[in-house]
């Protein structure tokens, strides 16, 4: 309601003031699968001769008709100025390069260190949008955002980015040139911090049949185990409330204040959520009276959906005490979900776990077993997506920060579709970070307007409306 959307907006003014906030960007992945079609025609050279590309155009190859919509947008993508002064320098014209037909050479300085390396660079440092007088990266608009809802007087604005190892240096030399004029911009100053995903937690990646996938040099490939390895990032940190965000889910200034207005409102619900939390549990600690065990099984059911084992109510004052402990002492995630338009990603669902218990859950379509007709039914009839829009309370009622390595669901590995050099490949991922690794918090859903989720999958996801500014 539009009072609860007050009152959520002053908890988190409040809470920012507090300076409490963090957040915290998965940002280490390549942009691979973002160049998906475009790495494929790529390594199929002959396609990309004149003849040849528009006869399988016309046949609907996939990476023929992708290529053909590439062409035809290409003055509208925001690296397009970097791509012409990075031919220039090497005495190429792309107005020439286009009028002669050679498409090989120009993805050559899109895609690879011959030019400007979007193949294998992270999204973060690629260009997004393009304004009348600058071209901004998906680092800067995190900037952008960041500041409009977690800096309202408390003078900072605290963004940790997991990068990997080899762009380390490109992250850090980007905020070096840019910093200072965000800062001004938005009255801030920024406290941006990186960490490296564990090599530890790698795994190896095998082809469509199983067989270990090799590179071009014969190499077994290993891949990261996904995002679920980056919850030993956020548990070293021990923050207090954190946004979390996926690296690609942005939008030019124009289309910012819904945005913005919803990460304000999701936060003070968390913070009211994690208030109400936690003032129950030090009532309990201290009473074990049976009204406040009441209150709190009543609270547990009708505003958090915690379900109760059968038989619970039969159980002693004392039994339902600890067991209402026990569901309330856990980490607690508010995630924003739009109405279901096919995007691919995740979903909301109740869970059945090995001990029997149900629990609301963000389930992965990789995690879902297509084979089985229930499963695959169930899958569809879903009504909301993850956009991976969440605000996390990591901290006890005691003001410590839980061991989120204790809440996570060990289980919960699953496999998922990738690509390398142009190539299909299948690879094992952890726990997803918003997925298994969190299967043991407290999830409070709310729906959030469709406008405040615009990701950016693949390359022509740049020239969607909400992209151009």
């Amino acid at each position: 309601s539009s009072l609860d959307a007050d009152r959520y907006l002053l908890l988190h003014e409040q809470a920012t003031r507090e300076g409490r906030f963090l957040k915290f960007v998965p940002a280490s992945g390549a942009a691979t699968r973002m160049f998906q079609s475009l790495l494929q025609i790529y390594y199929m050279p002959h396609f990309l001769e004149v003849e040849e590309l528009h006869h399988r155009a016309e046949q609907g190859v996939a990476v023929a008709c992708d290529f053909l919509r590439f062409l035809g947008g290409l003055r509208q993508f925001p690296f397009l100025d970097d791509l012409k002064q990075a031919m220039m320098t090497d005495g190429f014209s792309l107005d020439a390069l286009l009028r002669q037909c050679e498409f090989r050479v120009i993805l050559d300085y899109l895609l690879t260190k011959r030019g400007l390396n979007y193949g294998t660079l992270p999204k973060a440092l690629l260009k997004f949008h393009r304004y009348p007088d600058e071209c901004r990266t998906a680092f800067e608009e995190h900037l952008a955002e960041s500041a409009q809802y977690m800096d309202n007087g408390c003078g900072r604005c605290r963004v940790h980015f997991t990068v990997s190892a080899e762009h380390e240096q490109g992250f850090r030399e980007l905020m070096e040139r840019v910093g200072s004029l965000y800062e001004a911009r938005f009255r801030t100053s920024y406290e941006i911090e990186y960490s490296f995903q564990k090599t530890s937690t790698n795994t190896v990646a095998v082809d469509m049949k199983n067989r270990l996938f090799r590179d071009r040099y014969g190499r077994i490939h290993f891949r990261p185990g996904g995002h679920g390895a980056l919850l030993e990032n956020l548990n070293d940190l021990h923050p207090d409330l954190v946004y979390i965000k996926n690296i690609d889910n942005l939008v030019p200034d124009r289309l910012k204040a819904p945005v913005v207005l919803w990460k304000k409102i999701l936060g003070g619900c968390l913070v009211d959520l994690q208030d109400r939390v936690h003032a129950l549990l030090r009532d309990l600690t201290r009473d074990p009276g049976s009204d406040l065990v009441d209150r709190g099984t009543a609270y547990c059911r009708e505003v958090l959906m915690i379900p109760f084992p059968f038989g619970f109510e039969g159980w002693s004052v004392d039994r339902k005490r600890e067991f209402i402990i026990g569901k309330l002492d856990r980490p607690i995630r508010v995630c924003g979900v739009v109405r279901n338009r096919g995007e691919p990603g995740g979903a909301p669902f109740w869970v059945k776990g090995r001990d029997g218990e149900h629990s609301i859950q963000i389930v992965e379509k990789a995690q879902v077993d297509f084979e089985s007709e229930e499963q695959r039914s169930i899958w569809m009839s879903s009504t909301h997506f993850n956009p991976v829009d969440l605000v996390c309370g990591l901290r006890d009622y005691r003001g410590n920060p839980f061991d989120l390595r204790r809440h996570v669901d060990k289980d919960a590995v699953f496999i998922s579709r990738k690509s390398k050099d142009g190539r299909d490949l299948k690879a094992l991922e952890l726990p997803g970070l918003w997925n298994g690794s969190m299967a043991d918090w407290i999830t409070y859903i709310v729906e959030v307007p469709g406008e405040t989720f615009n990701p950016v999958k693949s390359v022509y996801d740049l020239l969607r409306p909400n992209h151009q500014v």
